[in-house]
């Protein structure tokens, strides 16, 4: 018999968070919104579909939560260098170990899209209207 420790609801809301992220901030610097929504049609990085793998115990939660964070660190930081294709690979295979849909290639965020012009549905707004 194995027992097995679940995850905590913090670790499942910061997961979300990191989703949330994923999706109204680092997406609309590199894809349309088209291709969001497409994304989000084809359950990209959701872990609530009947095929995933991720059973919610303590450890994969916080494999998960590290994966994301890493992921976003290094898009962020948009270095080229060869140990950040390597780290990206890793951790992209790591969400893809737990059915978790993360089907991109570190070449995709290497550079944005004309963002300079482009009002995303996705983003967050910078400041909210008070009436």
């Amino acid at each position: 018999m194995k027992i097995l420790i679940a995850s905590t609801p913090e670790q499942e809301e910061k997961i979300q968070e990191l989703i949330e992220y994923m999706y109204c901030t680092v997406f609309p610097d590199y894809f349309t919104d088209d291709e969001i929504r497409q994304m989000d049609d084809l359950k990209v990085l959701h872990t609530h579909v009947h095929e995933v793998e991720y059973v919610g115990t303590l450890k994969e939660a916080f494999q998960i939560i590290s994966s994301l964070q890493t992921l976003i660190a290094i898009i962020e930081t948009g270095s080229e260098e060869k140990i950040y294709r390597e780290m990206f690979a890793h951790n992209a295979g790591i969400l893809r170990g737990f059915g978790i849909s993360f089907p991109f290639s570190f070449d995709q965020f290497s550079e944005g899209h004309d963002c300079d012009n482009h009002i995303s549905l996705y983003a967050k707004p910078a400041n909210q209207l008070l009436i």
